[in-house]
């Protein structure tokens, strides 16, 4: 008994000691949070029901603003957090995406039925290793059983980004022409981000082939061409100002690029590429970095507004330019420091809060 009267009286002056250091904005939101979480307690105890989303999203709303004020890492939370995980504020978040873009009412598939995937997968596996045309995959496959006509073979191969005879080619393929000319391509794209009121952001942003170096051009909830020229322009006066010399941009056909984006680069000398209809993989590089930042980064957090992300990618692009190694060019670093360091002690850089961590040799 007298053990455990010395633990509470212990963990009492320690919780009082961190909670006098904190800010009087910080002491503010974390009694809010504590007393939404007694009254939610309180409410289950009375009528035996389950959260409501009005709850979850003052809770979400809370304590993202307690993250922003005293600055507190993933590990951190549970002390302010008492009867839910940080792991499921995240969950709930990920739920309210899910549900602002289910349409339950969209319209049933009509036509003609699909070809079989494993066919399809087939049918282009023999364009890509063979200098064949349509007529002759028809042979082809009829041989093997299927029975498709070539323009249906046609519309595949279009739909999947593969040229025509005599355009394709076995020994000068897409993959083939980036590598070759990646040190000299520039890549952009645009990828979506939900706020934590359902906002829809979207982020331009570009991306060196060679170096895989990445810029984040823009965030706006209302894309237009207008918007996006302006950002093209004034990347191109950065690269002017860096003396970065490249020959081709790498773009999807989306209509929020239009004619006047174009003319800004190529009065530079850059001509721009369109990737095939509905051929992500001609756009990999770019697509790979959209799945880095969501998964290293983006997932782990609740996004409050365009100012915060805004904040998020410009640290994000920083740690990623200048100290993350990459598969892709044998593990270095895309900026790397004029110096690496190989002896010294060993100290750890935490970025965004904890959530990424970053680990060099001392100086």
């Amino acid at each position: 008994m007298i053990w455990y009267l010395i633990q509470q009286v212990t963990s009492l002056l320690w919780d009082s000691l961190c909670f006098s250091r904190l800010s009087p904005d910080s002491k503010t939101l974390e009694l809010l949070l504590l007393w939404q979480q007694l009254l939610i307690v309180r409410r289950h105890q009375k009528r035996g029901r389950s959260i409501t989303h009005s709850e979850k999203f003052i809770l979400l709303t809370l304590i993202e603003q307690i993250r922003q004020f005293a600055n507190l890492q993933q590990g951190q939370l549970e002390q302010v957090m008492l009867i839910f995980k940080p792991e499921t504020l995240l969950r709930w978040h990920r739920e309210l995406i899910r549900k602002k873009w289910t349409f339950s009412n969209a319209p049933k598939a009509s036509g003609r039925p699909s070809t079989d995937p494993q066919l399809v997968l087939l049918l282009l596996r023999m364009a890509r290793e063979n200098r064949w045309g349509d007529d002759h995959i028809e042979g082809e496959l009829k041989k093997l059983g299927y029975r498709i006509s070539h323009e249906t073979i046609r519309k595949i191969l279009r739909g999947h980004g593969v040229l025509p005879l005599p355009a394709r080619s076995t020994s000068s393929n897409w993959r083939s022409f980036l590598t070759h000319y990646k040190d000299t391509f520039l890549a952009c794209d645009f990828f979506t981000v939900e706020t934590i009121r359902l906002q829809t952001l979207y982020v331009l942003f570009f991306i060196e082939l060679g170096t895989r170096r990445v810029y984040v051009a823009g965030i706006t909830a209302h894309p237009s061409q207008p918007w996006v020229t302006q950002q093209a322009r004034q990347l191109q006066w950065d690269f002017q100002e860096q003396e970065c010399s490249f020959t081709h941009l790498i773009r999807d056909n989306d209509s929020k690029y239009g004619a006047s984006f174009d003319a800004v680069f190529a009065s530079d000398g850059i001509e721009v590429v369109r990737t095939p209809f509905r051929a992500p993989r001609a756009n990999a590089y770019a697509e790979r970095w959209v799945g880095s930042v969501r998964e290293e980064c983006l997932e782990q957090v609740i996004v409050i507004n365009q100012s915060h992300l805004a904040y998020i990618l410009r640290e994000y692009e920083r740690h990623f330019n200048h100290t993350r190694p990459h598969q892709g060019i044998k593990q270095q670093i895309p900026c790397p420091p004029a110096k690496m360091l190989t002896q010294g002690r060993v100290d750890r850089r935490t970025i965004l809060g904890g959530i990424i961590h970053d680990y060099y040799r001392a100086a």
